[in-house]
């Protein structure tokens, strides 16, 4: 769906994305600048859970999910207090969740730019009344370029060779740091940990032993066995370690590439990453009302 009619599951059926609008009373702006570097979060956030699960290590979206603990009429205090917390930033900020963790929404933001079918405004006729970015609390209306903004065509194709030159640099640096991060990822895994603490333990490293340790010598498998079963999983996050800080270096690149592009638009224009499809700008564009009525618009000025 996403694909052909943009992030359309965020406004027409995900619960987490309904229970946030219920909330949000007061919404405010988020400063671009704070937008764009939180928008990282559910690309890191997606990496990480792919490579958790992949290693059988722990599934972390649903661990994580501030609100599951709401609709299961059930969970730990401090899961409550999570969504809680998530759901007063709600009051404030548009989909706090969806923008700024949800691992989901990076998917659906990687996609949607790609629907031939998505939302659009104006119709091409935009009269700058500025009351469709007023009326979106997720900071997807992007506003006309003003003209003294416009940097010089060769300073601009500069720049942009010189940050496409460094994507694959920040992918392979990110690379490294990932392999090198690895022994210590792999400790998220409880066989890894198990491992550590036997071998420990075996070795008179550390006294006394554990609850787990305990747990795994009541059932009388040799130690080797544990071992190399670590052992797999060690490799495995080797590997899933290594692309997991590769997309982090990538996502970061193209990040940086698509603040510094400067695209001109002569009227408002809606960002289809960011766009969830809710509708809202609608009921705010005039030339869309007139539209929907079979009229015609015309404002003197045109200008904001």
């Amino acid at each position: 769906f996403a694909l052909f009619f943009g992030r359309v599951f965020c406004a027409a059926a995900c619960p987490l994305g309904a229970i946030q609008d219920v909330v949000l009373l007061r919404p405010v702006k988020v400063p671009p600048w704070l937008e764009s570097g939180l928008g990282l979060m559910p690309f890191v956030y997606l990496g990480a859970a792919v490579l958790f699960a992949y290693t059988d290590s722990v599934f972390i979206i649903c661990k994580y999910d501030p609100f599951v603990s709401f609709f299961r009429l059930g969970g730990t205090p401090s899961a409550f207090g999570l969504g809680a917390v998530m759901l007063l930033v709600a009051v404030f900020v548009g989909r706090p969740y969806c923008r700024f963790v949800c691992p989901y929404s990076a998917l659906l933001r990687m996609l949607s730019p790609f629907a031939k079918w998505r939302v659009v405004l104006n119709r091409g006729e935009c009269v700058r009344c500025h009351l469709c970015a007023d009326a979106c609390p997720f900071g997807a209306i992007r506003p006309p370029t003003p003209a003294e903004e416009a940097p010089p065509r060769r300073a601009g194709k500069a720049t942009l060779a010189a940050l496409l030159l460094l994507l694959p640099v920040l992918g392979v640096m990110g690379g490294l740091l990932g392999w090198a991060s690895s022994p210590m990822l792999s400790r998220v895994n409880h066989t890894v940990r198990l491992a550590d603490r036997v071998w420990a333990e075996e070795q008179g490293l550390v006294e006394g032993t554990t609850d787990e340790s305990d747990a795994f010598y009541h059932l009388g498998l040799p130690n080797t066995g544990l071992y190399r079963e670590a052992g797999e999983i060690r490799t495995r996050f080797d590997t899933g370690s290594t692309l997991f800080a590769a997309w982090i270096g990538l996502v970061i690149g193209v990040r940086l590439i698509a603040v510094s592009v400067r695209r001109r638009r002569e009227g408002y224009d809606i960002d289809p990453s960011a766009c969830v499809a809710c509708g809202r700008c609608y009921g705010s564009c005039p030339v869309d009302l007139a539209y929907a009525r079979g009229q015609a618009v015309e404002y003197p000025g045109n200008s904001p």
